[in-house]
């Protein structure tokens, strides 16, 4: 199965991440651009229907074809099993991903802080990990890994809280500002701690440029955490591109 359907899923939606994957050695980019696009299928499944029925059933599909020894005749799931099988990609991890989209499916909120931390972990921190898998890291490199993803997944998050509310979710836990200032301020704590770590990282970090923006963002948040609420959220595209040549230029992520 050709990788050109996952690059064009990929390129159109999710543009910022297929910008820091071209810029990834050239023997990464196929297989981050199959994980990038098994990550989109999955991350609209629970909005593919007002019915939740319906959206269980499409993520109960990804986890079949995760597990399945056989590869399904499809754009994404062929390519994808074909990555699992030969890098022998943990299956757990796809599987965590999977179900803590089911959260999206539904508009109750999270019951505490510790159940969003639980879904950042299983669903970006998850993907941060396989993605650095499929770079070459190593067990000890998953701490540091998983809690840079998870940074990284919470400055998405915070982006997406109001077209979150727009569709009826209670995103937040606690939108208070201090609240969301102190969020923001736990993310930056954990980018921190991961970079300490890079010497466990290694090379596989260039599976990390991907996260390039979210230092930018969380600190905007701790600067005003109001402009999480009003959608001002997000670098200029001068610093964008600015920030992922440098990052490329100095591997540092």
């Amino acid at each position: 199965m050709s990788i050109d359907a996952c690059a064009a899923l990929v390129a159109r939606s999710d543009p910022d991440r297929f910008a820091a994957v071209m810029a990834m050695p050239l023997a990464l980019r196929a297989k981050m651009l199959v994980l990038y696009a098994f990550n989109l299928e999955v991350a609209r499944a629970p909005w593919a229907s007002k019915e939740p029925l319906i959206c269980e059933m499409r993520l109960q599909w990804w986890r079949d074809i995760v597990a399945e020894p056989k590869p399904r005749a499809h754009e994404v799931a062929a390519p994808l099993h074909a990555l699992i099988h030969e890098h022998q990609l943990p299956l757990p991890v796809f599987d965590q991903l999977i179900a803590a989209r089911s959260w999206d499916i539904y508009t109750d909120p999270f019951v505490d802080d510790l159940a969003l931390d639980m879904y950042l972990d299983h669903s970006a921190g998850g993907l941060m990990w396989l993605a650095a898998l499929l770079a070459g890291a190593g067990p000890s490199a998953e701490p540091a890994v998983r809690g840079f993803g998870h940074a990284v997944g919470l400055a998405a998050y915070l982006r997406a809280v109001p077209e979150l509310e727009q569709r009826g979710k209670r995103p937040l836990v606690d939108g208070r500002p201090d609240a969301v200032r102190a969020l923001a301020s736990h993310g930056l704590a954990q980018l921190a701690a991961a970079r300490k770590e890079r010497r466990l990282v290694g090379e596989a970090g260039r599976a990390l440029l991907v996260g390039w923006q979210a230092e930018g963002i969380l600190r905007q948040v701790v600067e005003n955490p109001l402009r999480v609420a009003q959608g001002e959220l997000g670098l200029s595209e001068f610093h964008k591109r600015g920030g992922l040549l440098m990052a490329t230029l100095l591997g540092r992520w």
